[in-house]
């Protein structure tokens, strides 16, 4: 139980983190340009987490050149069209309605697993991605016939940049989170930052930098390592699952520190969707497999891990080499995470 609630951690760190920072970020718009606000987070949080890696040292394996391309994918969709969507839709509605719309990038993370990465999505799932795309439709109806607030649309784009960005990320979960949050956010923040400035948006004051800072480092940079450590040990579908209690997180925060209102359709929108959040977690998932992959990961030596070490690879309790499974099968319940992406 204490090892599963272990597993479980970075899963429930990261939605924490960033449903604070989506909350904390709605008083700074009122004077700062969305693409900028979108660059500073980002840039911050990649400052913060490379100085963090340069001076720490740990057993993870570095990013090697196979894991550029799903990396650029991530940082382009996930650092660079992602936010600013986010930020301009928060200019537009408020942060609570935002937050909630954000459980969308669960159903939408979902759908990309299965369809393009073959993740497995069981009846509870499927029931549970209904009504949480049911609650945000009710959360972004705007009247009328059939209109939708453009704020609401923009954060929707948000989610689907994101589901996309989740899916490369997995890719490359089994490398070190704290230098793939780091390139993310450099590279994605000086772009979004140099588009906003060039466009001709004020640089933001210097208190401002110092909020965006904190908010960057801890609400982006930090969450998205949590996010990846999730990644790499419960997979996509599950992590994004988890996920999507940051936008309950984000909305209490909206309620209870900005003073927004408690409307009915808000209050409908969450039951929906916390309901859709619990069936989609109730989903088990268990059949024999094999696994035939070979791959380079921080590890210890675990019922995945029965192999002889190479001449020169790195020992100890904890580690990182590239090694073989070698057509190990078996069966027991598991998520399509590292070493259970076996099609189906």
């Amino acid at each position: 139980m204490a090892g599963r609630a272990l597993t479980l951690l970075p899963a429930l760190a990261a939605p924490a983190l960033f449903g604070l920072g989506v909350a904390a970020c709605k008083p700074l718009l009122a004077g700062v340009d969305p693409l900028v606000m979108a660059g500073g987070l980002y840039l911050c949080s990649g400052l913060g987490l490379g100085a963090w890696r340069l001076f720490s040292r740990g057993a993870e394996a570095p990013l090697g050149r196979k894991d550029w391309p799903w990396l650029a994918g991530a940082v382009v969709l996930g650092g660079v069209v992602g936010p600013a969507l986010l930020m301009s839709g928060l200019r537009l509605i408020p942060a609570n309605t935002a937050s909630l719309l954000l459980n969308l990038e669960t159903v939408l993370t979902v759908l990309v697993a299965w369809a393009l990465f073959r993740e497995p999505v069981g009846a509870l799932g499927a029931w549970g991605m209904g009504l949480i795309v049911l609650g945000g439709a009710v959360l972004s109806w705007s009247g009328g016939a059939l209109g939708f607030s453009w704020g609401a649309l923009a954060v929707v784009g948000a989610c689907l940049a994101w589901a996309l960005d989740n899916n490369l990320s997995q890719r490359v979960s089994g490398k070190d989170p704290v230098q793939t949050a780091a390139v993310k956010g450099v590279v994605a923040g000086a772009f979004n930052l140099a588009l906003g400035l060039s466009l001709g948006a004020p640089l933001p004051a210097p208190h401002a930098w110092g909020r965006m800072a904190l908010i960057g480092v801890l609400g982006y940079g930090l969450s998205l390592v949590f996010f990846l450590r999730s990644l790499r040990e419960i997979g996509a579908a599950r992590t994004g699952t988890y996920y999507a209690l940051a936008p309950f997180i984000g909305a209490a925060a909206g309620l209870l520190f900005l003073g927004e209102p408690l409307s009915a359709r808000f209050s409908a929108a969450a039951l929906l969707m916390g309901a859709g959040v619990w069936l989609t977690l109730s989903q088990r998932h268990e059949h024999a497999h094999s696994h035939r992959d070979v791959h380079e990961h921080v590890h210890e030596h675990d019922e995945h891990h029965r192999h002889e070490h190479p001449e020169g690879a790195p020992g100890g309790a904890t580690h990182a080499h590239s090694h073989s499974h070698e057509g190990l099968t078996h069966t027991h319940p598991h998520e399509a995470d590292i070493h259970h992406r076996d099609g189906h």
